[in-house]
């Protein structure tokens, strides 16, 4: 059995779109290992169940001095590199740019093939700011590796597009959506018995958060969000200073299967990142497909590629406004209008027959053809 080593530079503990892969990896037939940090300790207890779930997943962890910033990621490199280096394997697959550089000189010097999975456009994320050191030193990175690279894999069209244009790399598209289940096909029936809506992912700036809380204030409803992020505590901030405890519930970082439950049982789910960078812009965030494949309807910005979603199988409304209150009517509206949410809950009843893993995975494995065939 041929051996394939993965690298992400979080915890793995909640990354769905690594864990999925790695899962069909194994279906393929690959033995799979995955390098990455080592869990904290307020999470190591919860590994027992994740253990148990993903058994086909060997793990090594590495630990870390530096948490964060540019010693964090300059440590990432070395330790990763070390592993990498005095690991068995056949295959490597790096997940984003963060893993690249040392996934590129051990396969370069042990000469195995590589595969590069970019999640997003990393050198144009909201926490890199436009022209700085940080921004040009991944820049660098990028510009050295990927027009060298034989097998790229991205989740959109546009990032696609950019490495085409830019580096002349070609990357196949695996989107990131949940399995089909016939167990996902129940029919929501609207009203439903508890009203809240959701919205899940990294709570970062730019993802219209911020207006989200202080929309709640008139919205007849609670609202849940789950994950943690760069402006979590100030989410608390605003939620204390504003009264609203009682409307606005952080969940924080729980299990997804957790939070697909909540997911299932909301009347509403939230999706409206600005498109203020370049990332943004082309992003096609994991949640819009969640709430599909919870069949819950979706309020979400107008960026391309969700449009490019909703207009084939309106599961969903767009934003008005990022003006709170303009914000906080038309969420009223929307859950208060049961025909309309039934509709577009049968609608991603619908979606779900096309929008689903089995369909993508059938593209990573014409890709593990060709990587193990050497094409």
């Amino acid at each position: 059995m041929k051996r394939i080593l993965v690298s992400v530079s979080n915890d793995l503990y909640n990354d769905n779109r690594v864990l999925k892969t790695c899962k069909s990896l194994f279906d393929y037939g690959l033995d799979v290992t995955v390098v990455c940090k080592n869990a904290t300790a307020s999470r190591k207890n919860q590994y027992a169940s994740f253990n148990s779930e993903y058994p086909f997943i060997k793990i090594k962890r590495l630990k870390f001095l530096f948490k964060k910033n540019v010693w964090y990621y300059a440590e990432l490199k070395l330790r990763l590199f070390f592993k990498l280096l005095f690991s068995r394997f056949d295959i490597l697959w790096a997940n984003d740019l963060d893993t690249l550089l040392p996934n590129y000189i051990v396969s370069r010097l042990k000469h195995k093939p590589l595969v590069f999975d970019s999640h997003e456009m990393f050198c144009y994320v909201a926490e890199l700011k436009p022209g700085s050191i940080q921004q040009k030193a991944w820049l660098k990175i990028e510009g050295w590796i990927v027009p060298k690279l034989k097998y790229i894999v991205t989740v959109c069209n546009p990032i696609k597009d950019y490495f085409k244009q830019k580096y002349g790399a070609n990357a196949l598209i695996v989107r990131n959506i949940p399995p089909y289940s016939e167990d996902n096909q129940e029919r929501k029936q609207f009203p439903l018995k508890e009203r809240y809506i959701i919205w899940q992912g990294s709570t970062n700036i730019d993802r219209g958060l911020e207006e989200l809380v202080l929309s709640m204030r008139g919205v007849d409803a609670k609202l849940l969000i789950a994950g943690t992020g760069d402006i979590f505590d100030n989410l608390r901030t605003l939620i204390q200073t504003n009264n609203l405890q009682e409307k606005v519930i952080l969940l924080g970082k729980i299990a997804y299967q957790d939070m697909i439950s909540y997911t299932r049982c909301a009347t509403l789910g939230i999706s409206i990142d600005k498109p203020t960078n370049q990332n943004y812009a082309i992003s096609l965030p994991n949640k819009i497909f969640e709430y599909i494949n919870a069949a819950t309807p979706v309020l979400y910005s107008p960026l391309s590629e969700i449009k490019r979603i909703e207009e084939k199988f309106n599961c969903g409304v767009e934003l008005k406004s990022y003006e709170v209150d303009t914000l906080s009517s038309q969420i009223n509206e929307i859950i208060s209008d049961n025909n309309l949410l039934q509709t577009l809950s049968d609608n991603c009843l619908s979606a779900q027959k096309e929008l689903n893993w089995q369909k993508e995975e059938e593209q990573l494995q014409n890709l593990l053809d060709n990587c193990s065939k050497g094409r």
